[in-house]
Order: structure tokens, then C-alpha cells, then sequence
């Protein structure tokens, strides 16, 4: 299994526009980082996670000509905003599956009215997918793989993380029950938010991460939905535990 990092950075993306912060005028390459999404392939398939703003720009960097299907983890913009980039994909393929929570399928046809209309009704240029509602405690089959859905909370606002096998990949978290820690033990590799060292209301920040990749026992970690706020991805990395790091755009990793 591949998993590659399409977009590392919280909501406004690195660097933020109009930024003068030091972080946002980098010039190391890592510490550039679109809206957070990866894009995980095993054998002949390949499924991204999330579509934010930044999709498009994301396609086009790894050349991806195919994809099988978006799993979205809640319905945030940076999240979902890049569902009509799909269409290069429809216009392939056919129709995309698409799987989420039904609130999230909801929203998504609520702001991307003109995908989800009748046949008849779709405007020749518009996408079309096929949808089906991710529940917790019922596992979801993507080709030949099952996936396990993993329910967290961003505040008050349930998110689903997913566990390919010894891979899970989580975002926007703040707190996960116990039930749902245990679905995530014996990885090979946990992904999870960290927004930055202060607190926050709705995301974990760099201590809370650390403190749940010890609880989960992951053999490695690496952190994601990154702000400026963290600091210089070099110095950052240079003081975490010896088998956690942080992830940055376009790494890939073999599981």
C-alpha cells in the first residue's frame, strides 16, 4: 500500500495569504502546504481522502489519471470545496463513487446542487458520482479492501477517520472515545491532526497529538492539518520522538 500526501496545511493553507509571519516566508519546501488530503493505492485502485480547494492543483502535481472513489471526513470546506475538480475523472471514467457520513452527503447536495440533480436535469458539463453513506460500526469495501470508519470528534462535530489495514489516517480531531481508540491499535503507521503548540477549541495541538500516538501505540506517526503556528517544519521534527514525524506535501510511504 502507498500513501501519498497531497495537501499537509490547516484551512488557509502555507503560507496564509497576505502573511508576514516568519514560517509563511519560508523557503524551505516543506513548510509549503495546501489543504490537507491524501491519496491511498494498493494493486490497481486508488482512493483519495478529501477534496479541498486544492484538489485540482494536487491532481495535476502527481499526474494522477484515475482515481476510484473520495472518501470525505466531514464537510468542511477545506475538505470538500474541490468536488467540481472531479470532472476530468467523469469525463474518463463515469460516474465517481463518493462515501460519507449522510449529513455530509447532505451538505455536499446542498452546495453542489448541479452534480446531484435527476439525470435529465444535470447540466451537460456538470460531474456526476454515485453516493454511499459511511455509517460507524459498519465497515466499508473498496475494491478488495475493507475499511474500517473510525469516529471522532472536531469539538462537537462527529468526523470519521479510516483504518486500511494497518494504516489509519485521521484529521480534524479533538477528543476520540475509547471505543474507537481500540479500532486503531496494532498499526504500522497512524496519521493525526496537530495544528499547532497552543491549545485550540476543535483540533489537538502538538501535545495532545503526542500524548494519543503514545495511547495508540503506533509503530510510526506522522502529523498532519499543520498550521504556521507549529513553526519551521525543520526545527519542529527535530524534537519529536525518534518514530513520529512530521508529514509535509507530496511525501509518499510504502505500508
Amino acid at each position: 500500500m502507498k500513501v501519498t500526501f497531497l495537501g499537509t496545511g490547516t484551512s488557509q493553507g502555507i503560507p496564509i495569504i497576505g502573511s508576514d509571519h516568519p514560517v509563511c516566508l519560508s523557503k524551505d519546501p516543506k513548510d509549503k502546504r495546501l489543504r490537507v488530503s491524501v491519496m491511498v493505492s494498493w494493486d490497481d485502485y486508488c482512493y483519495v481522502i478529501d477534496c479541498g480547494p486544492d484538489f485540482r492543483q494536487q491532481m495535476l502535481t502527481q499526474n494522477v489519471k484515475r482515481i476510484d472513489g473520495i472518501l470525505f471526513t466531514h464537510e468542511h470546506a477545506d475538505h470538500t470545496a474541490g468536488l467540481d475538480d472531479i470532472r476530468p475523472f467523469y469525463f474518463r471514467q463515469g460516474s465517481l463513487p463518493i462515501y460519507a457520513h449522510k449529513r455530509v452527503l447532505r451538505s455536499l447536495e446542498k452546495r453542489f446542487d448541479y452534480i446531484f440533480v435527476e439525470p435529465h436535469e444535470r447540466y451537460p458539463g456538470a460531474p456526476e458520482v454515485d453516493k454511499y453513506e459511511v455509517e460507524n460500526n459498519k465497515n466499508i469495501f473498496l475494491g478488495d479492501l475493507e475499511v474500517i470508519p473510525v469516529n471522532v470528534w472536531h469539538h462537537n462535530l462527529q468526523v470519521f477517520g479510516y483504518r486500511f489495514k494497518r494504516f489509519a489516517y485521521l484529521t480534524d480531531v479533538k477528543t476520540i472515545d475509547e471505543e474507537e481508540i481500540e479500532k486503531l491499535k496494532d498499526l504500522d503507521v497512524l496519521v493525526i491532526n496537530a495544528l499547532r503548540v497552543e491549545p485550540h477549541n476543535s483540533h489537538l495541538n502538538l501535545e495532545e497529538a503526542l500524548r494519543l500516538i503514545d495511547e495508540i501505540q503506533p509503530r510510526k506517526a506522522y502529523l498532519t492539518h499543520i498550521s504556521h503556528m507549529l513553526g519551521f517544519h525543520k526545527e519542529v521534527e527535530s524534537g519529536l520522538p525518534e518514530n513520529v514525524f512530521l508529514a509535509y506535501d507530496n511525501l509518499t510511504i510504502e505500508i
